[in-house]
């Protein structure tokens, strides 16, 4: 079966802004964020100035580019968890997603360190995450009890694991990528959970 010319087209974009973000994000970490211009990621990609613009916004954007896949990879993931699971495991396992995200260590700590490092990069992320939240709470939502405030506690939910995670990652950050990411997001969502 071959795909059409449509799908085709999207997949190449999509395959595309991968690769500019990749770039970004490597000369981002060699140079800084605020120290590499548009021109320098477009012409490490051999791509022009016109050429990155169709594909990203502004530099943020280019950045954070990726934050938006895994959302939509860590929406598909809790889709697929069984119906019957409880909210925070289902949550839980979706995260893992991002274990399998093609990234060395090293280049998944200097992303996060450069994210968190810049005040616009992690006014973005915020911005991000709270897209995360509108994608994951309607897939929790299901998983509670049914009650007039079913909406409000799956955002509440949706909303405590995302920071559980992001705390995660700025201590996992801390420790130079040393200590396993999940187990960190374990304590952090078990402090949430049932606090000591």
């Amino acid at each position: 079966m071959t795909q059409k010319p449509a799908a085709i087209r999207e997949q190449t974009r999509s395959v595309v802004r991968s690769l500019l973000a990749r770039t970004a994000i490597e000369l981002f970490a060699t140079k800084g964020f605020d120290n590499t211009t548009l021109d320098e990621v477009a012409a490490a990609a051999g791509v022009s100035r016109r050429t990155l613009f169709n594909y990203f916004r502004n530099k943020e954007d280019l950045a954070l580019s990726g934050l938006d896949e895994q959302g939509e990879l860590i929406a598909a993931r809790l889709a697929d968890r069984p119906a019957d699971e409880d909210p925070w495991t289902a949550l839980r396992a979706a995260f893992q997603v991002l274990e399998e995200i093609d990234i060395t260590a090293q280049g998944r700590l200097e992303f996060i360190t450069l994210l968190f490092g810049n005040d616009s990069l992690r006014a973005g992320h915020g911005e991000k995450q709270a897209r995360w939240q509108d994608l994951f709470a309607p897939l929790i939502e299901p998983r509670l009890p049914d009650s007039d405030r079913r909406t409000l506690q799956a955002r509440a939910i949706t909303a405590a694991a995302i920071t559980c995670l992001q705390a995660a990652n700025e201590e996992w950050v801390r420790q130079g990528g040393q200590v396993d990411l999940f187990a960190l997001y374990d304590t952090a969502a078990q402090a949430i959970r049932r606090p000591t």
